[in-house]
């Protein structure tokens, strides 16, 4: 189970510019640890799919899992071995834009120690330096 948009307006996008600090989606809203970037960068969807699957088989029904970023931009690629020029190249991948400070993935209804060791697992799928965030009062 590939992410990808169901539908999009313009299948091929520039690729714009990441700076700068996540000022939505930064702070916890369903569960109450979380895994949040330290650093700007594109996450492909098949990084989140590899996360998901990591929580999901760790988890074992046990808890909750909310997702909350989505690949909403296309990155397309070139064939190997081509000249340059005849315009862009076609789709690749789906990548989410991924700001510092956005929480990336939020666990509930674990123990904290559990939702670090799983989360710990989840940052080594993930390109970007991410840290294991809990909320304030949270105590098990």
């Amino acid at each position: 189970m590939v992410l990808t948009p169901r539908r999009v307006k313009y299948r091929k996008s520039q690729r714009g510019k990441n700076r700068g600090i996540a000022t939505l989606g930064c702070h916890l809203t369903f569960g109450e640890y979380g895994l949040k970037a330290l650093e700007n960068g594109m996450i492909k969807s098949n990084h989140i799919e590899a996360a998901r699957l990591v929580i999901s088989r760790k988890l074992r029904g046990a808890g909750r899992l909310w997702i909350k970023i989505f690949p909403h931009k296309p990155v397309t690629k070139k064939p190997a071995e081509t000249r340059q020029g005849k315009g862009k190249g076609d789709l690749d991948h789906w990548v989410a834009a991924v700001k510092r400070g956005k929480v990336l993935f939020e666990v509930g209804g674990v123990p904290e120690e559990f939702a670090k060791q799983v989360l710990r697992l989840v940052a080594f799928k993930l390109p970007v330096k991410t840290r294991f965030i809990a909320r304030a009062g949270v105590t098990h």
